[in-house]
């Protein structure tokens, strides 16, 4: 309901592009894929120049999020995962998003920049460890108790926080849950239903600030659900080693262009007005 109040401004709807839709059908049906919708956002928003960058972290949270509830119905579904674990895990990522996003709503523009793009990089690393084999197989765990569930909810409450500068959590979330000796698998409904609360929570912070692309996040919305439906029960796990290696590449550029962005913004900061101009 806040979000339809704020689509309405002015008494007039904004309705996003055909292309901007599109952007979210494509996304959401690689996040679903286990690809991830993030990373592959941002570069294609930066590559198109269609959301500035102060606004990309919110555009993501706000335009991901029902689509991101629609894979979280499925994947809690499908796949075993022991409540208390699933609930806890939740709960600490709600909690680190509504702080996080406090604070990201209110930094400037040349911040946002860099830890994006010192993110990105981060992310491509994740993903490239992935696809070289170097990261830890996991277990048959479907839970988690002890110190290693206090270990699960710090961790999660640190992706939750992440998030709000535009990192997606699927990688971070399955190395964690494999290096707890839990099935990999059971990274999907953890990392889907943590986001399918986090994203409307944090949202809520992100659209009173207005820190976000009205058509862009709407488009993703639009876009994004049909495209996890039809990759959730039509494609499921087809082969996408290809998509991932392309998307490092994609990820490792935007990462660099953002950080010389920062330093751009940072040099010319420094410069007098009739400068700047």
């Amino acid at each position: 309901m806040i979000w339809a109040r704020a689509l309405r401004r002015n008494g007039r709807l904004s309705v996003p592009g055909l292309f901007q839709t599109v952007v979210g059908f494509i996304t959401d049906f690689l996040d679903t894929l286990g690809v991830g919708s993030f990373a592959v956002t941002t570069a294609i928003y930066r590559s198109r120049k269609m959301v500035s960058d102060e606004l990309i972290p919110g555009t993501l949270n706000v335009g991901h999020a029902l689509p991101t509830v629609v894979q979280a119905f499925i994947y809690i579904a499908i796949i075993k995962v022991e409540i208390q674990t699933l609930v806890l895990t939740i709960l600490a990522s709600v909690l680190g998003a509504w702080i996080g996003a406090g604070f990201v709503t209110r930094w400037p523009k040349q911040q946002i920049q860099r830890g994006m793009g010192l993110a990105l990089l981060a992310a491509a690393g994740l993903i490239l460890a992935r696809l070289t084999g170097l990261l830890p197989k996991g277990g048959d765990a479907i839970g988690l108790s002890g110190g290693y569930l206090v270990v699960a909810l710090f961790g999660n409450f640190i992706f939750g926080a992440l998030m709000m500068i535009g990192v997606g959590a699927y990688a971070p979330i399955m190395v964690m849950v494999s290096l707890l000796g839990m099935n990999p698998e059971t990274a999907f409904p953890i990392m889907m239903g943590s986001c399918a609360f986090l994203m409307p929570t944090a949202g809520i912070r992100i659209i009173h600030a207005e820190k976000y692309h009205d058509r862009a996040a709407l488009g993703l919305t639009l876009g994004g659900i049909p495209g996890v439906l039809i990759a959730a029960f039509i494609v499921w796990k087809i082969p996408l080693d290809a998509v991932r290696w392309l998307v490092v590449a994609v990820v490792i550029y935007t990462a660099v262009s953002m950080l010389l962005a920062a330093n751009r913004e940072a040099s010319s900061s420094g410069l007098p007005p009739e400068v700047r101009r």
